[in-house]
């Protein structure tokens, strides 16, 4: 296709929509107010109706001159696409003007999208124009020849009856040279052939239907004592047209009315004229004319469908960000306009009209909730900030019932418009609004909100039941006495719908609770192979039981977490691989923020760091971990004869090292029971969590125990997190005997890394030294900063320094551990939210 061919293909529908909204509204201007009254006033309900019913049977007609030009042509397509063609091409040349070229644009525009060219469109074009033609000479001739120029025609009846004869002569000879001339006519180097006899009667019938047809919508809309016939009125009807198609003018509006007004005149009042015509235009071409606009825009977005819908998922995209604030704003401008307007007088004339149509008790009580949806909505702008759902959608309600109460209460059109706009401008971003609130997440069941509301609704029931014999009076209120019932009553019920109301809009825009739950056996059984697959044996610490699991779909990652508070957070990195990983560390994020929580990811490894930047969180150290490598681990050397002499004193002594495997953990459970209690008691603290296990049969099953015996007696044990891929060894709990030595713990650890060599584990993780490894420059953070005061000063509250040193005796690598959060206001309420997690309860934050 050309490119000028393209272009105007694209360009022509636009044009001609751009056109219609043009005619619509010249169209419209034209008429006055009190035309439109005095002719509502002339023509009955049921008038208008016929000439509708006639309308439209008319319009069908038209599209048979189509049928007739396609066959003609030589071409078959479906009715329903030929209808639509013909319908809107004789809509738009009726109102257009110029019937052959808008209409043609239109047919072209149709057409061509269904295999037919330009060509084909033109010959369409003509034979529709001599159908036309030969229909208006065969009911000017007839009717010429049936009034003889009587009725409302002002000719003599020899000369009426002459150009009767004539036109028919006209009609005459074409039929003859359809019935004579069979070879193609050539009119500047295009062939034309004449129809078939037989198809140039159906081109009679249906173009002398069309006529009658045109002429009756009108004829029904004058009165019935008129005294003017069909066929004279179809006459004086076709030579209006003839009037207005010389004169250029766009549907022939202004000269068709003149020559019609001055014709009828004489037979029926000019006001009752003026508003048949009126009737007949509105009837006849701007009803048909705006419904063929409508078909037209809507074929061509239609046709475009895929476009429009690739723009608007762009456009969707690209606002979607910003929809939130902007809803705010709005919400907040339209309450704005809503109190000004309820502070304001109202326009005098409209509520006149008012007067007329709305009770007063309406009007003042659609002025009372006009002003009360504006102070909600000023209310509703910050839960929209905050993307709350139900916020979301009583805005929507509100600002669609805020309309409704401007037109009640003023006709303030323009006040209710720009409302519906607004709502209609939000209404596709109703995912933007994500994060649940109290009410709409169910806090209350609807039972028990529908009994509180019966409750209330009952008790202001029985209290005007009780007072009925009291008079009311605005006195009422203020009246204060001991034997003051009704009043009382009265402000007894304000305050409490008051306060029922205030209760449901704070817990509308309070975010809900979120619903975790500990991990479900099902849940347990998904993850276990991947706490046994994992790099790090901190995974392990999802089969304590005390945390919430986020699995992927595929079921190759899961992340465990725990929430207080707003705090959401994460223990550790996700277990996965890298890729799986990340993506549930934004699933993560985006679950946090849906109920408009901080995600944090407590105790991540160096390795990962830029996933949390691109979170766009922010990273503090928390500390600094160590592992050592089992490769070259042994007790010879002058670095580890502490070690050694203590492992030498401890076997002299009478004891020994086993780990049993998790088969043999069951029988062991009641010894060990009664080691932890006796060491909890003895340290005077309680079980902690979140990054710590606890003592948990369930959980103690899950894995090899390490125990230590002196001369066969159990003195201690700890938990082994011992993965399949054999990367790291560790353990969790580590509980013995109160009064056991001093080197107890050394030699279990120091065997346990012993046996991990043999086994083939990589390394041996120490775990974590809180606030160990901080730079204290003057130019560092202050948060390092803060931290380094902490270890060097905190052994009051727990021994940081000697962890430290404890630690160091087995000579490890430390690295550092992150917490990866929100930053700014936020990190309180992140910090205090780890804290009460692992400690079990704020309570635990300040007691051991």
């Amino acid at each position: 296709m050309p490119k000028a061919q393209r272009i105007l293909t694209t360009a022509l529908p636009l044009l001609l929509l751009g056109v219609a909204a043009y005619v619509l509204h010249r169209e419209l201007s034209h008429f006055r107010r009190e035309d439109v009254t005095a002719g509502l006033a002339a023509v009955t309900a049921g008038r208008i109706l016929l000439a509708l019913a006639l309308t439209v049977v008319n319009y069908l007609a038209l599209t048979l001159y189509d049928v007739l030009a396609l066959g003609h042509a030589g071409h078959r397509l479906p009715y329903a696409r030929v209808g639509f063609t013909s319908f809107v091409g004789y809509a738009f040349g009726h109102n257009l003007g110029a019937s052959f070229l808008s209409g043609g644009s239109v047919r072209y525009r149709l057409y061509s999208a269904w295999g037919l060219t330009a060509l084909d469109v033109a010959k369409v074009s003509a034979f529709n124009a001599i159908t036309f033609w030969l229909g208006l000479a065969a009911v000017t001739g007839t009717s010429l020849l049936v009034e003889g120029g009587g009725g409302v025609l002002t000719l003599s009846p020899l000369l009426a009856r002459c150009l009767g004869v004539g036109l028919w002569l006209l009609i005459a000879g074409y039929f003859a040279a359809c019935a004579l001339v069979r070879r193609p006519l050539r009119v500047r180097g295009l062939e034309w052939t004449l129809p078939t006899p037989a198809r140039a009667l159906a081109q009679l019938v249906v173009s002398c239907g069309d006529w009658v047809l045109a002429a009756s919508v009108l004829w029904v809309l004058l009165p019935s004592d008129s005294g003017v016939s069909l066929p004279s009125l179809t006459a004086l009807f076709a030579l209006a047209q003839l009037a207005g198609i010389a004169s250029q003018v766009p549907a022939g509006l202004g000269v068709f009315e003149t020559v019609m007004l001055s014709a009828l005149t004489p037979r029926v009042s000019a006001p009752q004229v003026v508003g048949v015509l009126l009737i007949y235009r509105l009837v006849y071409y701007l009803m048909p004319f705006t419904v063929a606009a409508l078909l037209l825009a809507g074929h061509e977005l239609l046709q475009r469908r895929h476009h429009l819908t690739r723009w608007a998922k762009a456009v969707h995209s690209s606002f979607a960000p910003v929809v939130p604030w902007a809803a705010s704003a709005v919400a907040f401008v339209a309450g704005a306009v809503l109190l000004f307007s309820g502070a304001t007088p109202a326009d005098a004339e409209r509520l006149a009209v008012l007067r007329r149509l709305v009770p007063l008790s309406l009007l003042e009580v659609s002025h009372l909730l006009g002003s009360l949806v504006g102070l909600a909505l000023l209310l509703l702008a910050r839960g929209l900030q905050r993307r709350l759902d139900a916020a979301y959608v009583l805005t929507q309600v509100l600002l669609v019932a805020g309309a409704v109460f401007s037109v009640v209460k003023g006709v303030d059109y323009e006040e209710a418009s720009l409302l519906l706009v607004l709502a209609a401008a939000l209404a596709p971003f109703h995912q933007q609004f994500y994060r649940h609130t109290s009410l709409f997440a169910e806090a209350f069941s609807p039972g028990w909100l529908l009994a509180t509301v019966a409750v209330v609704g009952a008790s202001v029931w029985l209290g005007f039941f009780s007072y009925r014999h009291v008079d009311y009076s605005h006195d009422l209120w203020w009246r204060f006495t001991f034997s003051g019932d009704a009043p009382r009553f009265l402000r007894a019920s304000v305050g409490v719908l008051g306060a029922t109301a205030l209760f449901g809009l704070a817990a509308l825009l309070r975010p809900a609770v979120p619903r975790t739950h500990p991990p479900t056996p099902e849940e347990l059984q998904r993850v276990r192979p991947l706490v046994a697959g994992a790099s790090e044996s901190m995974a392990s610490l999802a089969l304590v039981g005390d945390k919430s699991l986020l699995l992927n779909a595929e079921g190759s990652a899961f992340l465990m977490y725990g929430v207080s508070g707003r705090a959401w957070v994460s223990m550790g990195d996700p277990v996965g691989p890298d890729e799986a990983a990340t993506e549930l560390a934004w699933r993560f994020r985006e679950l946090a923020d849906r109920h408009h929580g901080w995600a944090c990811f407590y105790q991540v490894g160096p390795g990962a760091l830029p996933r949390y930047l691109d979170l766009g969180l922010t990273l503090l150290k928390l500390g600094e971990e160590a592992t050592v490598p089992l490769a070259d681990f042994c007790l010879e050397g002058p670095e580890r004869r502490g070690l050694r002499h203590g492992v030498r004193r401890m076997e002299r002594e009478g004891w020994s090292f086993e780990v049993k495997p998790r088969e043999s953990v069951a029988e062991l459970m009641p010894q060990l029971q009664t080691i932890s209690d006796a060491w909890l008691e003895e340290k005077h603290t309680r079980e902690k969590g979140f990054s710590l296990g606890w003592f948990s049969p369930r959980y103690l099953e899950q894995g090899p125990v390490a125990v230590v015996f002196k001369d066969g007696v159990l003195m201690g044990f700890a938990n082994v997190w011992a993965p399949d891929t054999k990367e790291e060894l560790s353990v969790d709990l580590m509980r013995y005997v109160p009064g056991s030595p001093h080197g107890a713990m050394d030699y279990l650890f120091t065997s346990l890394m012993l046996w991990g060599r043999e086994q083939g584990f990589r390394r041996f993780n120490l775990g974590m030294a809180p606030f160990s490894g901080f730079e204290e420059r003057t130019l560092a953070p202050v948060w390092n900063r803060l931290g380094a005061l902490v270890f060097r000063h905190g052994e009051h509250f727990y021994n940081f320094q000697g962890l430290r040193q404890y630690k160091e005796k087995f000579r490890p690598e430390w690295a550092p551990r992150y917490l990866a959060s929100p930053g700014g206001l936020a990190l309180p309420g992140v910090l205090t939210g780890v804290a009460s997690l692992v400690s079990r309860g704020l309570g635990g934050v300040v007691a051991r």
